[in-house]
C-alpha cells in the first residue's frame, strides 16, 4: 500500500470541525444550528471518501460512527458521521444539550480500503484493519492501537475480537484482512 497522499490544509480541517460540532448543535437543535451543512470551502471536501466521527467525554469514548467508503461528498458524509456518533451509536445513549460543550471530536478520513497482502505489513498507528470472516467483520482506526500501547499482533487480535471472530481468526486463510490509512485530526 502506498501511503496515502490525502491531506487537509488548516482551513478544510477548521471548516470540517466545526461542520462537526454544527452537525451535534442541529441534531440538538439548539439555537443558531444550522439545518444542513453549509458548503465546503474547497473541492477537495467533495471527494468521495469514507470518514469516521469520534466523540470523547473526558477523555472517553462517547460515540463513534463512520462509512469505511465514501458514497458522497466528504463534507456530507461528515456531517452525517457526527450526527450518527452522537445519536445513533448502539453502545451509548444519545448526547445530551449537557454534554454538548463538553464533547471532544476526532475525524478520520479514509483512505480506499485494500486487501491486506501480508499481516507481517501491518504498521500500528500507521494502518486501520477490517476482518471478515462468515459474514461477521470488525474495524480498528489506525490511532486505536497506539492509544492502548498494542503491538503489530495485538491490533490483529483485537481487531478479529471486534468482529465477534475468535482472537487468532487473523491466522486463518479463511479471514479475510483489509487494510487502509488515514487522515486523522
Amino acid at each position: 500500500m502506498e501511503t496515502f497522499r490525502f491531506d487537509l490544509t488548516v482551513e478544510e480541517k477548521t471548516f470540517l470541525k466545526d461542520l462537526v460540532v454544527q452537525s451535534v448543535a442541529s441534531g440538538l437543535r439548539l439555537p443558531d444550528a444550522p439545518a444542513r451543512p453549509a458548503d465546503p470551502p474547497t473541492e477537495k471536501l467533495r471527494e468521495p471518501l469514507g470518514a469516521f466521527v469520534t466523540l470523547k467525554l473526558e477523555g472517553r469514548l462517547r460515540g463513534c460512527i463512520g462509512m469505511i467508503q465514501g458514497s458522497g461528498e466528504l463534507c456530507r458524509t461528515v456531517w452525517k458521521m457526527a450526527r450518527s456518533a452522537a445519536f445513533e451509536d448502539p453502545r451509548f445513549p444519545p448526547v445530551s444539550a449537557g454534554e454538548f460543550e463538553r464533547l471532544e471530536y476526532e475525524i478520520s478520513i479514509l483512505s480506499p480500503i485494500e486487501p491486506c497482502p501480508d499481516p507481517k505489513l501491518v504498521e500500528v498507528g500507521r494502518h486501520g484493519l477490517i476482518m471478515m470472516r462468515s459474514g461477521r467483520s470488525g474495524l480498528l482506526l489506525p490511532q486505536v492501537p497506539v492509544e492502548w500501547d498494542w503491538d503489530r499482533e495485538t491490533f490483529l487480535g483485537q481487531t478479529c475480537l471486534k468482529a465477534g471472530l475468535d482472537r487468532n481468526a487473523w491466522r486463518d486463510p479463511s479471514t479475510t484482512i483489509l487494510w487502509f490509512e488515514a487522515v486523522v485530526f
